[in-house]
């Protein structure tokens, strides 16, 4: 599973999401679903306003944990008596 740690590094620098629009124009609904964890997909222009303005790299803003398992890469369980 990916996840975001903008919410991390905005809080390093102690920036809210309107710093961050700011700094780097994006809309403040793209913000706060990356802030709050909830963004589905990011555009390669995003991640490189967001890695600029908080001085981090890619691997510092998203994060990807191949160990955690996810409904989609969990195959159903096949419950028929004989388990």
């Amino acid at each position: 599973m990916t996840r975001c740690n903008l919410s991390m590094l905005m809080g390093k620098y102690r920036y809210s999401i309107e710093d961050i629009h700011q700094k780097t124009g994006l809309a403040r609904k793209t913000i706060s679903n990356l802030y709050n964890d909830k963004a589905t997909r990011i555009d390669f222009q995003t991640m490189e306003k967001l890695c600029t303005a908080l001085n981090c790299s890619v691997d510092e803003l998203l994060t990807v944990d191949i160990n955690e398992q996810t409904e989609e890469n969990n195959p159903a369980k096949v419950v028929n008596g004989n388990e």
